[in-house]
């Protein structure tokens, strides 16, 4: 069964955070995954959270331990500490589920 996540995130450098988006895409397609919704935020009504949200996407997974080894990959794990890091303030995750 697919597995999805919804994450709320303030990303602070744009032109950064795009090119990690392109660093990262390939890697997670070949590992089953994709985003399913992607939304760029201006203005937020209700937040449980703290910090400023300035984007919402649904990511999914063939499963949950897809998932978990998406994120422990070497190759990820180069991209995100040269693009993500720099790019992304502060992120939550609002919602997992199966699908």
């Amino acid at each position: 069964m697919a597995f999805e996540t919804i994450t709320v995130m303030h990303v602070k450098d744009e032109l950064t955070y795009e090119k990690y988006r392109q660093a990262m895409t390939p890697i997670l397609k070949a590992h089953g995954g994709g985003f399913r919704y992607d939304f760029v935020v201006n203005k937020t009504l209700k937040a449980e959270v703290k910090h400023k949200i300035t984007r919402v996407f649904a990511l999914h997974f063939p499963d949950k331990e897809t998932r978990e080894k998406f994120f422990a990959l070497p190759e990820y794990l180069a991209v995100k500490e040269k693009y993500f890091n720099q790019s992304v303030g502060e992120f939550t995750r609002i919602a997992e589920y199966e699908r």
